[in-house]
């Protein structure tokens, strides 16, 4: 053990690394389980509320303000410190002291915060919408008193979470949201058996307070959701306390102790508060799209927030499950300056990543009226094409938003926030030039759609200009042959979504007046479609000799092997 990779005596030494594969599957399987609890959550708010219809646009702007609040406090600066900073803490005598000061200044800190912001939400409220009208955003405004304090345990789940990752006790992070959505699931079917459907009632009232709206009628709906969100960060206390870390407030340290913190939480939040503003145009943009919620074949903000959650869904389960097992390696690497080591993770992730996100971009373009109709169950066609059409424009942003994943660990790693600072600059920039010029050129049905091609275009400048950072940090990135290897996966998944999409023509036309026989159509159609491409793209990563299909499909291939046996 070099003096480097040393533990001095006393300190609380972190679990042995486990294999990479191992930790991904962990959270993957998490993730997963999550995720499809998901879909029932968001398929019953759907039908609670409905998708391009006033009520579901306020609630999600209503929504949005917690999670972009949680994008710039819990995901950005938090990530951004913490992984790295506990790690190094746990390597000296004194860093449980080091990690429980840090543990303090985050919750009491987001506590305060989310006080003053929750009385801030008629403000936010304003901020993220255009051409509501009163009652609209008034019912929004009702909505946000509710959801606003949702920041405060985002901020303890994100903060114990990142502890436990840094131990490397990977499970519970990921299982926690199980938790979260079961609450909201129960506080959905509540609200359903009380109030109904929006196809029964849709709940809105021009001229009325609250658009009609009741304030039991909000709270369930929105009360339940911030009770989902608190269950999922307080059930991690208990893995914690198991683990050995139990949390004791320290206020004060040694002078300069948290000067890295401050440095790297500094530009980490500059740089999300610049995406927050390309986020904030696009809510604008989408809201105003359909602002009267009058036509359920123009996509809105909501109509958008569902295409993105289903676009996510591949990205959470592979992509974040292995960036977050490799954070851990990558500060471990810095910080014993091992560079060739940080380089070589840094490019097995690139790979893997790519591989995996272009056989997703393949399958959500290609199916993406069918991902839809299994998700919204109960809208009609034309609300279920009007959300594809944004689904297939986000799609296309899959690989470029993975290594942008990687690239902001490297630097997070190396404790420079600075580079994710100014990179994020053009990038924002240059969605902001493009949903602009979407708007001016495209009718209104497309602005939604847009917003979705712009982001996904402006996340390609992002990785041109954080692969040319990481480059210099690193000593480069193998780049003949990770360029061979992106290209040739490339090829792979363009058949392999050719291939998606024809078969899919096959499918018969959904029945309008049939939505059950058209999710059954669309149900059977994915269980075919997904695994057979998923085997296309295989196959044609093998004749392709692209060395990263075994790696990427070998847990499955263990499995049938064993299951053959």
């Amino acid at each position: 053990m070099t003096e480097d990779n040393a533990v001095a005596p006393g300190t609380e030494e972190p679990p042995r690394p486990a294999s990479l594969r191992r930790n991904t599957l962990v959270m993957a399987s998490g993730t997963f389980v999550s995720r499809a609890l998901g879909f029932v959550r968001n398929a019953m708010l759907a039908g609670a509320i409905g998708v391009n219809t006033i009520a579901a646009n306020a609630y999600d702007v209503a929504n949005k303000i917690p999670n972009a609040l949680y994008a710039v406090i819990a995901a950005g600066v938090l990530n951004a410190v913490l992984v790295p900073q506990i790690v190094r803490a746990f390597r000296r005598p004194d860093g449980k002291r080091t990690v429980d000061r840090l543990v303090t200044l985050g919750v009491f800190g987001s506590l305060g915060l989310t006080a003053v912001l929750t009385l801030a939400a008629p403000v936010f409220v304003a901020l993220y919408t255009q051409d509501w009208s009163a009652e609209q955003r008034q019912l929004a405004v009702g909505f946000a008193f509710w959801v606003i304090p949702q920041l405060f345990f985002y901020s303890l789940y994100t903060i114990l979470g990142q502890v436990l990752n840094a131990r490397e006790q990977f499970g519970p992070y990921m299982w926690a949201p199980v938790l979260n959505n079961i609450v909201s699931i129960v506080g959905l079917a509540v609200y359903l058996v009380a109030y109904g459907g929006y196809l029964a009632d849709d709940a809105f009232v021009a001229g009325a307070e609250f658009g009609g709206w009741g304030p039991t009628q909000i709270a369930i709906l929105a009360g339940t959701a911030t009770l989902g969100i608190a269950a999922q960060s307080l059930i991690l206390i208990w893995p914690l306390m198991r683990g050995g870390y139990r949390w004791k407030p320290v206020w004060t340290g040694p002078k300069g102790e948290l000067r890295g913190v401050t440095s790297v939480a500094g530009w980490a939040l500059g740089a999300v508060l610049l995406d927050q503003v390309g986020v904030i145009m696009a809510t604008r943009i989408a809201s105003s799209a359909n602002a009267g919620g009058a036509d359920v074949d123009i996509a809105g903000n909501a109509a958008y927030f569902n295409a993105m959650m289903l676009y996510l869904v591949p990205h959470s389960l592979v992509t974040v499950s292995l960036v977050t097992a490799l954070a851990t390696p990558m500060a471990r690497h810095a910080a014993a300056k091992d560079t060739d080591a940080l380089r070589e993770t840094t490019v097995r992730g690139m790979r893997i990543v790519t591989v995996f996100s272009l056989w997703s971009t393949a399958v959500l373009f290609a199916l993406a009226p069918a991902i839809v109709r299994i998700a919204l169950p109960v809208q009609p066609n034309a609300e279920v094409m009007s959300v594809a059409y944004v689904l297939m424009g986000l799609s296309l942003g899959a690989v470029p938003l993975a290594l942008l994943s990687v690239f902001k660990r490297v630097f997070f790693a190396l404790e420079d926030g600075r580079a994710v600072f100014y990179i994020q600059i053009p990038v924002t920039v240059a969605w902001l030039a493009g949903m602009i010029l979407a708007q001016d050129l495209l009718a209104r049905e497309w602005w939604t759609a847009g917003v979705a091609l712009t982001l996904s275009l402006s996340n390609v400048v992002g990785v041109a200009l954080r692969a040319a950072g990481v480059r210099r940090r690193i000593g480069g990135l193998d780049g003949r042959r990770t360029a061979s290897v992106m290209l040739r996966a490339t090829l792979g998944a363009v058949v392999t979504g050719l291939v998606g999409w024809s078969l899919l023509r096959f499918i018969p036309a959904p029945d309008p007046d049939d939505r059950m026989g058209s999710l059954l159509v669309a149900f059977g159609a994915l269980a075919v479609l997904i695994p057979l491409m998923g085997f296309v793209y295989w196959l044609l990563l093998r004749l392709l000799r692209v060395p990263e299909a075994g790696e990427l499909f070998a847990p499955l291939t263990r499995r049938l092997k064993r299951t053959v046996r």
